[in-house]
């Protein structure tokens, strides 16, 4: 802000400000409830997570991982719950946030 600047000026600039460090603090605690649900998943539940996410079905992801997709379906189940994912579209958005890499990983 350039001097001089009215009462307006400044009010409106911290209110800016505040609604800025909120929105960040609200940010800042959905990732942390993000890590801590992946962070309460298995090692083989990261990995179907992982293989999901990139695009791949059920049966590919059995094959990826030599399990069965009935397997690999109980454990997306599990990844979905875990996760409190609505949809896969759901589960790829949070994948994103927390910027999980591709592919299988324990």
């Amino acid at each position: 802000m350039t001097k001089p600047f009215s009462a307006d000026v400044l009010l409106s600039a911290i209110r800016y400000a505040i609604e800025r460090s909120r929105t960040s603090l609200g940010h800042e605690a959905e990732t942390r409830g993000l890590r801590q649900r992946y962070g309460s998943l298995t090692p083989r539940e990261r990995q179907v997570m992982a293989l999901v996410v990139s695009g791949l079905l059920n049966k590919q992801v059995g094959n990826d991982l030599g399990i069965s997709e009935i397997t690999v379906k109980a454990h997306r189940g599990s990844v979905m719950r875990k996760m409190e994912a609505d949809s896969l579209a759901d589960l790829v958005t949070m994948a994103a946030r927390l910027r999980l890499p591709a592919g299988p990983s324990g």
